[in-house]
């Protein structure tokens, strides 16, 4: 077929043409929709491993071993989507494939049963359904397939698929049309099948560890638990405003209080806020919560389950991305916050006057708002400069309390939360924190991460605090970012199977 734009034919022509396919089918008494369920022998994948004895035969024979009449293949029902499509004249060769893998199709009229199956199958299009019967064998260039018999159109696809050998080129098609990049894009559709089998290796190693999954919800009267701008909803029944939830911290904890020593759900948090390349304003984390912990129980967490979904997932610990190598063998770095600013901008940072500060930031070439402070000017370089640079897995520990105002404060130095920031890639992954159960440092700290707005003081978690929570550890892991690094993947709407994207009709 030309490449000629005049002579292409149109996404619509081609609908048209598989209309009249479909009529013709349905003249040949096929029903294009209405064939029901299909029994199958198996996947194509098990349908494959049947047929492992008869390559291993053909490839005997070819190395030069005794020739023996083949033996016959065993029977089988193959279902899947039609990829590929060689129309030899008197054969014709097909792929098919399922969500597992691929099989050739054998078909030659003179192994039908039925007399004009030949003839309609040369109707079928890309993208349709079928059933094939008939028995596995090796094709003399070493391609198992199956000998068709019998066939069956379980569903016919009106729209044409994109190119075979690329799939979905455009990165925007490929996420508005998610369905077929996952039919077309093997690698794709290999990064959620990990993605799956990471969720589901986490949900056992925790429970492993007696951890116990729980929900909580998701509307919730107050946007508690982090910082950061919530989607706000109206329910009339209660005729008050609600949020989606930016993150379950509060209710988890509750938990801990009511006796559960090790809670974790897993879960979407909401936050109304940008997107970008590794930002969704929807996206799925881990928050877990172990009473009688602290940061260091969260530590021995993320080096014990890191470790285990490279083992069990991926298969190796080391791990490409990008341009690095990521070594998830553990133990991982641990480094305080201001240690890493004083390697970057010197030993005397934080005995340096705001001015002299701010002529070393201008130097770095790193745009500020002169009305910063000390605090909020070293953030900025951390943020910035520093964050970037820690490619290999990290524990940042010692922030400054002011940026995590639910955690308590180093016992040594109470400037400096006990908390640390699990860096990886240059991105942070998890903070993990010892968590605040002072009711009275509660209150107050969330009065000054609410401003005037005392009305937005989560009183009642203030109150159930007052019932005594024990010492506790907690972290969440941002698991659309934990797939990403395992899986090498750079660009977080890739491991969403449907990210929030800009609406073009």
């Amino acid at each position: 077929m030309s490449d000629d734009p005049a002579t292409t034919p149109s996404s619509t022509d081609y609908r048209a043409i598989r209309i009249e396919n479909l009529k013709k089918l349905e003249a040949a008494g096929f029903t294009p929709f209405g064939a029901g369920a299909y029994a199958r022998s198996g996947t194509i994948a098990e349908i494959r491993a049947l047929g492992e004895p008869l390559l291993a035969a053909h490839a005997a024979a070819a190395a030069g071993g005794p020739a023996e009449a083949p033996a016959p293949g065993p029977a089988v029902n193959a279902a899947g989507r039609i990829l590929g499509l060689r129309n030899m004249g008197k054969t014709i060769f097909a792929d098919l494939r399922d969500g597992f893998a691929r099989i050739q199709l054998f078909v030659n009229a003179k192994n039908f049963d039925r007399p004009g199956d030949f003839e309609a199958f040369k109707l079928l299009d890309l993208g349709d359904h079928v059933g094939a019967e008939g028995e596995l064998f090796v094709t003399r260039t070493g391609e198992l397939s199956v000998r068709v018999q019998r066939w069956t159109l379980l569903s016919k696809a009106l729209r044409q698929p994109p190119e075979k050998f690329h799939g979905l080129v455009d990165t925007e098609d490929r996420y508005r049309m998610r369905y077929v990049d996952l039919f077309t894009n093997p690698e794709s559709r290999e990064r959620f099948y990990k993605r799956s089998a990471i969720l589901r290796e986490t949900r056992r190693w925790l429970e492993a560890r007696g951890f116990m999954e729980v929900e909580t919800p998701i509307l919730q009267p107050h946007a508690g638990g982090a910082t950061a701008k919530p989607f706000t909803t109206h329910y009339n029944a209660l005729d008050r405003d609600m949020f989606l939830r930016i993150a379950p911290e509060l209710y988890l904890k509750r938990l801990v209080i009511g006796g559960f020593d090790k809670v974790f759900e897993i879960g979407r948090d909401f936050r109304n806020e940008g997107l970008d390349r590794t930002h969704n304003p929807e996206f799925t984390v881990l928050e877990l919560y172990q009473a009688y912990g602290d940061r260091r129980s969260m530590m021995d967490v993320i080096e014990g389950l890191l470790p285990h979904l490279c083992d069990t997932v991926i298969g190796s610990r080391k791990v490409k991305y990008g341009e690095h190598e990521l070594d998830f063998t553990p133990p991982y770095r641990e480094v305080a916050y201001a240690d890493l600013v004083k390697e970057r901008m010197g030993a005397d940072w934080f005995d340096l006057p705001l001015a002299e500060a701010q002529a070393r930031v201008r130097a770095a070439e790193l745009p500020f708002d002169p009305a910063w402070d000390m605090l909020l000017l070293t953030h900025e370089v951390y943020d910035k400069l520093i964050e970037r640079t820690l490619v290999q897995p990290t524990f940042v520990t010692r922030v400054p309390h002011e940026f995590v105002p639910l955690a308590k404060v180093c016992p040594d130095d109470p400037t400096k939360a006990n908390v640390f920031e699990f860096v990886v890639g240059g991105r942070e992954l998890c903070p993990g924190y010892t968590e605040q159960n002072d009711p009275f440092a509660q209150r107050e700290a969330f009065q000054a991460q609410v401003d005037e707005d005392a009305e937005s003081t989560d009183e009642d978690f203030v109150e159930a605090l007052e019932y005594g929570m024990p010492p506790t550890g907690g972290l969440g892991l941002g698991m659309d970012r934990v797939v990403m690094m395992l899986t090498g993947t750079e660009v977080i709407r890739d491991v969403i199977l449907f990210p929030q994207l800009k609406q073009v009709r």
